[in-house]
């Protein structure tokens, strides 16, 4: 990572969720954390959030974070973390009213990671949502006023 104070806790991070290991996931997030998902408009709140979100995630997709080569990241001061990834994996359960298709992807992704008192305090990603649609098989965009996270903010 870096030589950045936070980037032990990020590293921390990354292993405990590509496990699937939401003790350890939530063991690196600040009490007050907050996910931002700027395609689908959701956003979760606090451990009981992230809980929902991984929980969620994970029943959708058997998924890692990768960095793909030629993939940037950076820091901006210690508090925030900017970087290019993907999340790799197969599709298993519902994602967003799609039965599962056990359809392999790969699906870049940005997101800003903000740090506070030494943990993660958020995450905010930004990806297009219809070409994982698409990988998924579907051509439609799912309807997204009905998500239970969702946020007119």
């Amino acid at each position: 990572m870096s030589s950045n104070p936070n980037a032990g806790i990020l590293a921390r991070h990354i292993v405990a969720e590509n496990a699937h290991d939401l003790a350890a996931t939530l063991a690196t997030l600040h009490r007050d954390c907050v996910f931002t998902d700027h395609a689908t408009g959701q956003r979760w709140y606090g451990h009981a959030g992230a809980s929902a979100h991984y929980n969620d995630h994970w029943a959708a997709f058997d998924v890692e974070v990768v960095r793909a080569e030629g993939q940037i990241s950076l820091w901006s001061g210690e508090e925030i973390y900017v970087a290019q990834a993907v999340w790799r994996g197969t599709h298993i359960g519902d994602f967003m009213g799609i039965a599962p298709t056990g359809r392999h992807f790969e699906h870049p992704f940005t997101v800003f990671v903000r740090f506070c008192d030494g943990l993660m305090q958020s995450e905010e990603f930004f990806y297009d949502l219809a070409s994982l649609m698409a990988t998924l098989g579907e051509q439609r965009l799912p309807e997204l006023a009905h998500l239970p996270h969702r946020t007119t903010e």
